[in-house]
């Protein structure tokens, strides 16, 4: 289609005008869930840092312990915080418990249940082999060892790793500020009653999501008329929060009440492309003002959160430095009802997915793919993505899947 540049081209060109990743700041581990390292993290320390018991039982000299009816004395206890601090001897057992120091001199675990204890006297049920559920110094990691990569998300267990690891604190590149403006005299905001000619906004609060999910902090600059004056006001707002990113929401078009893309232009635009071919979302407007990104989603609620996944995260994902902004998402599945051929544009259709356990996800796409119907995009559990040209395809063939129920990052 003339005019249109390939869903691929765009996202490229979108990522290659990410100047550079925000700056980084240091935050509290308590303060560090979803957040991005900028820097790689290291450990402080060995852990274990002592060889541990990793069972419940006796720390005993495999030799003494090797064969069924051994009788050892019992030395004393080893546990998690009070650890056994003498060497044990010949004939000797010291009682352990997971997580323990092993003490100097033991080289092997006799668990309780291959045990009885009369007394000061352990009785050997089962025979031990040396090194027998002894967790070595440094199993885990060592000092100096390199344990996350920059650019990782931090989630549960990579904080727990930090934490491990020595480090009360991280740096984490700073949330990129992502200022979102809704535009159209049709659009009331939600609680406020609408005319008889007017909707209540929605693509705000999804983008605004999908924007935080992503790891950045949005703000909210509300609606703007059909205005020139009225734009160019929300866009020096915009400036004004230093957002890294500007999302503005319908009249990226070119009819008469389309009027974000020339208000950009007054105020400075760099345009890099508008239309993309895909459906829905054809109308995307990408561009620079200033140090500011610029990106037009369409006005239409599915097309907007559709473009938003596709091309708003992954921009988002850049600025954070995570080197896996731009990689594919998609995965296989198989058809669930017969489609006909496609058209040049590449089309994301909204659709439910069937789960049998060993098998590929079956997608059946929606009958209905209007881009206006929310409640089909609310109730679809994946986009099922089909190529330019696409030839006919049958139920069964494979194709390709975005779940839509799985997080971002």
């Amino acid at each position: 289609m003339s005019g249109l540049i390939p869903v691929a081209e765009a996202l490229s060109r979108i990522l290659a005008s990410v100047a550079r990743p925000v700056d980084t700041e240091s935050v509290p581990l308590a303060r560090a869930a979803g957040r991005v390292l900028a820097a790689p993290v290291a450990s402080t320390r060995t852990q274990p840092p002592f060889p541990a018991s990793a069972m419940d039982g006796y720390a005993v000299r495999a030799a003494d312990a090797g064969a069924v009816g051994a009788r050892l004395t019992l030395a004393g206890t080893s546990a998690a915080g009070h650890g056994f601090s003498g060497t044990l001897q010949p004939g000797e057992a010291v009682r352990i418990f997971t997580g323990a120091p092993v003490p100097e001199g033991a080289d092997a675990i006799l668990i309780q249940e291959d045990a009885d204890a009369e007394g000061d006297t352990v009785h050997v049920r089962e025979a031990v082999e040396q090194g027998r559920f002894i967790r070595r110094e440094g199993l885990d990691f060592a000092a100096g060892q390199v344990l996350l990569a920059e650019g990782m998300t931090l989630d549960a267990r990579r904080l727990a790793l930090a934490a491990a690891a020595g480090h009360p604190r991280l740096d984490v590149r700073r949330r990129p500020r992502v200022a979102i403006l809704a535009t159209g005299d049709e659009l009331v905001e939600p609680g406020a009653t609408p005319a008889w000619d007017q909707i209540v906004a929605s693509n705000s609060l999804a983008l605004a999501a999908l924007a935080e999910e992503a790891g950045a902090e949005a703000i909210d600059l509300g609606i703007a008329a059909d205005d020139h004056a009225a734009l160019e006001a929300a866009f020096r707002r915009a400036r004004e929060t230093k957002a890294d990113l500007l999302i503005t929401l319908g009249g990226a078009s070119v009819g008469d009440h389309d009027l974000v893309q020339a208000a950009l232009a007054r105020e400075g635009l760099e345009l890099g492309f508008w239309r993309v071919a895909l459906r829905p979302g054809k109308p995307l407007m990408h561009g620079r003002l200033g140090d500011m990104l610029v990106i037009g989603l369409p006005g239409n609620p599915v097309s907007s959160i559709v473009c938003g996944l596709l091309f708003v995260v992954p921009a988002i994902r850049a600025m954070l430095g995570d080197p896996l902004a731009g990689a594919d998402r998609t995965e296989p599945a198989t058809l669930g009802r017969d489609l006909p051929a496609n058209d040049g544009r590449a089309d994301y259709m909204r659709a439910s997915l069937t789960v049998e356990a060993g098998q590929l996800p079956v997608a059946t796409p929606e009958n209905r793919q209007d881009s206006s119907m929310l409640a089909v995009l609310g109730r679809s559990e994946a986009l099922l993505v089909r190529a330019p040209h696409a030839p006919p395809a049958k139920a069964g063939e494979p194709c390709r899947i975005i779940r839509l129920d799985r997080r971002l990052v």
